[in-house]
């Protein structure tokens, strides 16, 4: 299970990136590197880290389904995840 303050640093680097979205993009046309420099670091996208949706787990992600690999071969065990079967993997 992921700290509290480690997903709240997440949801607010999600909250950062939406807001300055259409600034970086207008930035990035306009080929003014110096404009994005000045935005605040976490407004880039590649900061962002992708965690578990259940547990906040940050290592083996599996995007395809938004489950760290612990996760979803818990939740494939238990059959709450159709058509996986324990041979499948």
């Amino acid at each position: 299970m992921a700290k509290e303050s480690m997903k709240a640093r997440e949801l607010k680097r999600a909250k950062t990136v939406a807001k300055y979205a259409e600034k970086r993009k207008a930035l990035k046309e306009a080929g003014d590197f110096e404009g994005l420099q000045k935005l605040p670091k976490n407004a880039s996208p590649v900061r962002m880290h992708n965690r578990c949706k259940l547990t906040g787990r940050p290592r083996g992600y599996m995007r395809q389904f938004g489950l760290s690999r612990v996760t979803f071969r818990e939740m494939a065990n238990q059959g709450l995840i159709p058509g996986v079967t324990k041979a499948s993997w």
